[in-house]
């Protein structure tokens, strides 16, 4: 296998697609803070089509890591090694692949060593995008009032602190120098799984920075930007194993290849306040009815990977496709969409839903993904909120059958044991669980999940209905198991 570097570039195999520009004349108009796979297989791609096109030199990535563990360093030194160059290897469901060489990055600052070397990046006047995928947790709104939490430990220190450590102090120091300077601000863009995301990296920023200075947040609300979007691609995470079998097919020495499905989807508002790329050379779509998108992606695609991930991981599978392999996983899904949630939304006018739905089937089902249950179930105290709240509030106040929302709380609650209905454990990783909650997760009390901090707001202990449901599918998974649980409600 070839190592990746910039002068290795020519000697890939035929079949590996690889940057057909200058590299060495892209500067970076965009920085993106959070180089995870979803970023490296969604967002970077997108933007290496539109450096194909002549005169879009200026908008390369600069990407940004800011946590500090061991993995995150690797993460840098391996992007220092390849020039900050990876492969991206789609898996289509017939198992082949088609791999290509992203160049579109063309530095990576590891924030924890170089932290004043990221500002500087972010009050370049070059900079006129910061891009965001951070996780649906890294917000820090607060699910009790909708405020930002000031009182975070990172928030507070980088509050009292020069040196930030979060997104959003790296971002308002930024901003701060810029108009210091007599600059524009950026347009700041989330590519995460949130509800009007722009919105609510608004509310974050702006609190921020009203903490630190009035004139500055009310500067940032009146000149700023925050586009709301909607992106969708599976991009699961890459194991040693994984790393191994996607160089070998490719026949690229890749540190840090990416993977990902053959479908892609990004749909945002076209409102930048300092310029933008093509985008539409890359196959975005600029609507006004990203809240309508929104809807059908989350509350159809995000919330069934929920619905399905829990069952299936106490059921003893590891893999998505696995889960899908049974039938009864599959009819929930069908059943948790027809009764529960299409009634519900309103969808674009350019949406089917029933195409939508019967393609996220087909892609939950693709084997070749091999997207970890794992990696859908981390953060479910987050995500679960996000992608379930608004269809059980709706059910509620309409007098629906809260009987799948149940079932998927209680699931929940199982998992978080760590230990499949085969005897089988695997890690749980909850960062929203405070000790408190953790304390009520492991008392005997089964309404516990429900008085934990991340769904206190949702009083569903407050339901008599769901309350009821609930205390029935905890105790028959608890006797009986998940799978014949599940074969109860299944109509």
């Amino acid at each position: 296998m070839t190592d990746l570097r910039n002068n290795t570039l020519t000697n890939l195999p035929a079949s590996v697609r690889i940057p057909d520009y200058d590299r060495s004349r892209l500067r970076p108009g965009i920085a993106h803070i959070g180089v995870g796979n979803f970023h490296r297989a969604h967002q970077a791609p997108v933007i290496e089509k539109c450096l194909r096109v002549p005169q879009n030199d200026c908008w390369a990535i600069s990407g940004i890591g800011l946590l500090n563990n061991p993995v995150s360093r690797a993460k840098a030194a391996a992007f220092l090694a390849q020039d900050n160059l990876y492969t991206v290897t789609q898996l289509h469901s017939d198992l082949s692949t088609s791999t290509q060489v992203i160049g579109a990055m063309v530095e990576y600052l590891y924030a924890p060593e170089a932290a004043q070397a990221v500002l500087a990046r972010l009050a370049h006047p070059d900079t006129r995008i910061v891009s965001l995928t951070i996780t649906e947790g890294g917000y820090n709104i607060s699910e009790t009032t909708g405020l930002f939490q000031l009182d975070q430990p990172d928030i507070v220190h980088d509050l009292s602190n020069p040196t930030p450590i979060t997104a959003f102090g790296f971002i308002v120091a930024a901003l701060k120098t810029r108009r210091a300077n007599g600059l524009k601000p950026f347009t700041v863009v989330s590519c995460d799984n949130l509800r009007s995301n722009g919105d609510t990296t608004r509310r974050a920023v702006v609190s921020f920075a009203r903490a630190i200075s009035a004139d500055l947040a009310d500067w940032i609300e009146e000149n700023g930007a925050f586009p709301n979007s909607m992106v969708d691609r599976i991009a699961p995470q890459v194991s040693a194993e994984d790393r191994n079998r996607l160089n070998a097919a490719s026949g690229v020495n890749d540190l840090i290849p990416a993977s990902c499905e053959e479908y892609t989807n990004w749909v945002i508002e076209d409102q930048f306040c300092a310029g933008r790329p093509e985008l539409e050379l890359g196959g975005v779509e600029f609507s006004t009815e990203v809240a309508g998108h929104e809807a059908v992606k989350g509350r159809l695609s995000n919330a069934a990977h929920m619905m399905m991930c829990y069952p299936s991981l106490l059921m003893g599978h590891r893999f998505v496709h696995e889960g899908m392999a049974e039938p009864r996983i599959v009819h929930l899904l069908k059943s948790f969409w027809q009764r529960d949630v299409i009634p519900l939304i309103s969808p674009p006018t350019s949406v089917s839903v029933t195409a939508f739905t019967k393609g996220v089937l087909v892609r939950f089902a693709n084997p070749a993904i091999r997207d970890q249950l794992l990696r859908v179930a981390h953060d479910g105290a987050a995500k679960i909120v996000v992608f379930h709240s608004r269809t059980i509030t709706e059910l509620i106040s309409r007098g629906g059958d809260l009987t799948r929302e149940a079932f998927l709380f209680a699931s929940f609650a199982r998992y978080l044991r760590g230990l499949d209905d085969l005897g089988k454990p695997f890690p749980v990783n909850e960062p929203q669980f405070t000790e408190a909650d953790w304390k009520l997760l492991r008392s005997e009390e089964p309404l516990g999940l429900l008085q934990t901090s991340p769904f206190r707001a949702l009083a569903l202990a407050g339901v008599p209905t769901f309350r009821k449901l609930y205390v029935r599918m905890f105790q028959s998974q608890a006797e009986r198991g998940v799978g014949a649980t599940l074969e109860t409600i299944l109509v």
